[in-house]
């Protein structure tokens, strides 16, 4: 478990978020017909439905940022993610019909449909610049702090567009370094608090260094059990695009010592 609760700073959660989001525009008015018709890691998903739901994230935020939060105790990160697999079908029901809406067109209207989810929601984060980072916001799953629940959307928004380059073939998306740095670290603390211990040192640099995993706990000196990879491969795993064992045979993760096999605690993401 983390040494103590991590806090993220709102501007730069809201400018990571905002620069994000523009990315992701650039990327989508760079999409062909046939790119729109590729399929994607994500089922029976193609780029148009994976597009279709960014967009459906992205259109939701202004009413989810204006409503009275529902009463009772603000939702942890770490509990966010353990819900996320509770919803797959309805996710997949949403987008299916909000795919109709806009995205069944040509590139042009793709596009054009995209830049009104972005615009929206630009306007809607910085409608927040002055709310304190604790403000509860009305979400799927209950309340949730503003800041916090924006570092949600963070995630959201990283993971897909890494889809989003996978299914273009794409060595790497042009992420906003902060919105790594931000998913990186929230996924890294979900996965200590969901497998608390001392025994397995987890390094994601240069963002995030978490202990975690039953066992003796290291005090000082060189940990026995070190698992180490890079932010977007540790992204990967953590929701499922990366097998563990696959990036250990591939190199991009490093573990070492008896106990340092991650692999029946991946994912965290459903």
């Amino acid at each position: 478990m983390p040494a103590k609760s991590r806090t993220y700073q709102p501007a730069k959660v809201r400018a990571a978020l905002a620069a994000q989001n523009e990315a992701l525009r650039a990327a989508v008015h760079r999409l062909t017909a046939d790119d729109l018709d590729r399929p994607t890691r994500l089922g029976t998903w193609r780029v148009r439905e994976l597009v279709a739901h960014l967009s459906l994230v992205l259109d939701r935020l202004p009413a989810q940022l204006a409503a009275p939060a529902p009463d009772g105790p603000a939702l942890s990160l770490s509990r966010f993610t353990e819900l996320t697999a509770t919803v797959a079908g309805t996710v997949d029901a949403e987008v299916a019909e909000h795919a109709g809406a806009g995205f069944t067109g040509p590139p042009e209207e793709v596009a054009a449909r995209f830049d009104r989810s972005v615009d929206a929601a630009r306007a809607a984060l910085d409608g927040t610049a002055a709310d304190g980072p604790a403000r509860p916001v009305a979400m799927r799953f209950g309340p949730m702090a503003l800041t916090e629940f924006l570092v949600t959307r963070l995630l959201e928004t990283v993971v897909h567009a890494d889809d989003l380059a996978d299914a273009l073939g794409l060595a790497e998306f042009p992420h906003d370094r902060q919105a790594v740095a931000a998913a990186t670290r929230l996924l890294a603390d979900a996965f200590a608090e969901r497998v608390p211990g001392g025994a397995v040192e987890l390094r994601v640099p240069p963002y995030a260094v978490v202990q975690a995993v039953e066992g003796p706990r290291h005090t000082r000196g060189t940990p026995p059990n070190v698992v180490e990879t890079d932010p977007l491969t540790w992204i990967r795993l953590a929701t499922g695009r990366v097998d563990w064992a696959a990036g250990v045979d591939s190199a991009v993760v490093s573990a070492s010592g008896e106990r340092s096999d991650l692999g029946p605690h991946l994912p965290l993401l459903g």
